[in-house]
């Protein structure tokens, strides 16, 4: 990989950074705070991925996603999952109709609410695994198989879904196999004090402001290709991927901690997710390559969902969380990192 950019991907790549930040100042009118939430689903949609928040009811979450689609000037819809939706209210379905003219009945497809830029999933696990499959397959493949043809979902296409961590009765929590088709596990945290206060300051006083879109659809692919040509030194992906291969117990790479408290580790994907993510918060904030900031940053968000403690580390309350954070203090960033031999 080209160790410098080109002089049009150094211009767009200002360009990402001016828009990133007129996106910011629009949603700022509308959500208070969760500049890391915003961030993070930013880097999830430059990475050609979709992403999972999660978080208490109340904390804008939805609000978050319908502003960020008119900041982005991009069609979006919403769908409430509950225990009876079937695939076919998700993805669309194939109905008689007759012309009215020759008066010859045909089949037609009527496209469902996933076929829009911008999907917010709102509350997935409630609804039963098959709706779930049927989802995260168009998800993956990019279109929705009806009668025998395949309909492309639009570009860009973005998956935003929500999970309450509440009130677990009557829900299907998502498989591993299956949360790890999200790119990003993000949570959504309550506000500060300073922040709770000016969001009822703001409600409560009816100071909303209308959002101005300042990206387009066009611009997003762009930046997409931008981030697969941004370099990332061997030193990076070196730390990168020893940050990945140290979560696998039983593995050479894994801390003793590891061994101990870990059931399983990332896969291969959690690699590709955490190299792309770093990348795409760093044209972000305008830089021109990755770093093992930019690893870190992002490590959280790419692997929480593909690391799972064992019943050792449920005892001693050690979450995904903690766990990632015990990695990052014990695998250093300035390490000399080098391909591996064969």
């Amino acid at each position: 990989m080209s160790a410098e950019m080109r002089e049009d991907d150094v211009a767009a790549v200002h360009r990402c950074k001016q828009a990133y930040d007129q996106v910011r100042a629009e949603l700022a009118k509308v959500i208070v705070g969760q500049e890391d939430v915003i961030e993070q689903v930013l880097i999830a949609m430059l990475s050609r991925g979709h992403a999972l928040l999660e978080g208490v009811p109340g904390l804008a979450k939805t609000l978050l996603v319908s502003s960020l689609a008119e900041s982005l000037h991009l069609t979006f819809k919403r769908i409430q999952f509950t225990p009876d939706l079937m695939p076919s209210d998700v993805t669309g379905t194939e109905v008689i109709q007759e012309d009215q003219h020759s008066r010859v009945r045909a089949f037609r497809f009527l496209p469902g609410p996933i076929f829009a830029n911008l999907l917010l999933a709102d509350e997935i696990n409630r609804t039963p695994p098959k709706t779930q499959a049927a989802m995260l397959e168009a998800m993956q493949e990019r279109h929705v198989s009806a009668g025998g043809r395949m309909h492309p979902l639009p570009a860009p296409f973005f998956v935003l879904a929500t999970q309450n961590p509440l009130e677990q009765e009557g829900t299907y929590p998502l498989p591993e196999a299956q949360l790890d088709r999200f790119l990003l596990y993000i949570r959504v945290n309550y506000p500060s004090s300073r922040e709770e206060w000016e969001i009822a300051r703001r409600v409560t006083g009816g100071q909303q402001q209308p959002i101005e879109a300042c990206m387009s659809g066009e611009e997003i692919l762009e930046f997409q290709k931008l981030v697969a040509r941004v370099p990332i030194s061997d030193q990076v992906l070196g730390y990168a991927h020893q940050l990945v291969r140290a979560t696998r117990p039983h593995g050479l790479e894994a801390p003793d901690f590891v061994h101990e408290y870990v059931a399983w580790g990332s896969g291969p994907r959690g690699l590709l997710t955490l190299v792309t993510a770093a990348k795409a918060r760093a044209i972000l904030h305008g830089r021109h390559h990755a770093t093992a900031e930019d690893v870190q940053a992002m490590i959280k968000p790419a692997l929480r969902h593909r690391i799972a403690g064992n019943y050792a580390a449920q005892a001693k309350g050690l979450t995904a969380e903690k766990l990632i954070e015990m990695l990052i203090d014990k695998v250093p960033a300035d390490k000399e990192y080098a391909q591996p031999a064969a």
